[in-house]
């Protein structure tokens, strides 16, 4: 039994000072937030996007807060392009120096849903998770290169582990789009797979799961009709992500590899 001298603190486990987390689609409605908790805990932030919002992604980047000696940064990451995956990588490592957390978080969007989907962008739509591949397998290799150890963190999503209603969308939106339920479903499983593959080198790879989490922008009735399907009987709010996504990046989680965190409000306990 270790002795209290032994026996890190609960805050050394959470600390993130001296840590570098790479952020994909770090510009979105959820992912500032990801990128907020991680530099209120300490850790320098390397804010990846697509190009033509690099300049959003400069704004979290000069917002976000300054714990100590971090630093943050900006590059570019487009999933559907293996060499711009190579170059996030190699850019990141250059300005920050290393990097010891990964969370894949941006995705392209399709916005087509099963009536209308086609075969060429249902594809598309799984591209993503090459793209989170890839961008994975990249920080691996980065890890066992240093011999260090890594936190790789996939945002899945509650349509991932289960259905939509279909009554929460009728007559106000398209269906949620098929594509995008395999894709995170597609997501947690790899997850679980690289995990048990990567573990002896050092590299953790686990799931954060968001259940429902309007953006401010979405119909006020459609958000009505998701709060009665919840048990909270609200939606989630970004910071209720902060909690569980500082918990995968530190050594808090240090024996926790092919899990999958859900914070949905009771959602998928129905």
């Amino acid at each position: 039994m270790a002795t209290t001298a032994q026996e890190p603190t609960i805050q050394e486990l959470f600390n993130l000072s001296g840590k570098v987390a790479l952020v994909t689609g770090a510009a979105g409605w959820l992912v500032q937030s990801f990128c907020r908790g991680l530099a209120e805990a300490g850790a320098s932030v390397v804010c990846a996007e697509i190009p033509k919002v690099r300049e959003k992604a400069q704004e979290v980047a000069r917002s976000l807060p300054v714990v100590g000696g971090a630093k943050h940064y900006v590059t570019e990451l487009d999933y559907m392009d293996s060499q711009s995956i190579d170059n996030c990588m190699a850019d990141a490592i250059k300005q920050a120096g290393k990097v010891d957390i990964l969370v894949n978080a941006g995705y392209e969007r399709v916005t087509a849903d099963w009536t209308s989907v086609t075969g060429e962008a249902f594809t598309r739509q799984l591209q993503n998770a090459t793209g989170v591949f890839l961008l994975s397998r990249a920080f691996r290799q980065h890890v066992v290169d240093r011999r260090g150890q890594g936190s790789i963190i996939n945002i899945g999503s509650m349509y991932g582990l289960v259905g939509s209603y279909p009554d929460a969308y009728a007559g106000l939106t398209m269906a949620s789009p098929v594509a995008y339920h395999c894709l995170k479903g597609g997501v947690l499983s790899m997850s679980k797979h690289l995990a048990v593959y990567w573990v002896g080198d050092g590299v953790r790879v686990n799931v954060l799961t968001p259940g429902p989490f309007p953006a401010p922008n979405v119909n006020p009735a459609m958000v009505e009709r998701l709060c009665s399907k919840s048990p909270m009987k609200r939606m989630g709010k970004p910071y209720d992500l902060k909690g569980a996504l500082v918990f995968l990046a530190s050594d808090a989680s240090s024996y926790v590899t092919g899990a999958n965190i859900v914070v949905d409000g009771g959602w998928t306990a129905w």
